[in-house]
């Protein structure tokens, strides 16, 4: 029965790391995506 507790920790810290890097990455496309609207605002507005 502990064996069935540790791989769902397992399973659970791996899923959070996931969910963590997921939600890195997605903030890291969102700044990019920022600065490309930025861009072309500057060039739109000039």
């Amino acid at each position: 029965m502990s064996g069935s507790l540790n791989s769902n920790n397992i399973e659970n810290k791996s899923n959070s790391n996931n969910e963590e890097s997921d939600y890195k990455d997605l903030i890291t496309r969102l700044k990019e995506i920022k600065s490309i609207i930025s861009l072309l605002e500057k060039t739109i507005f000039k």
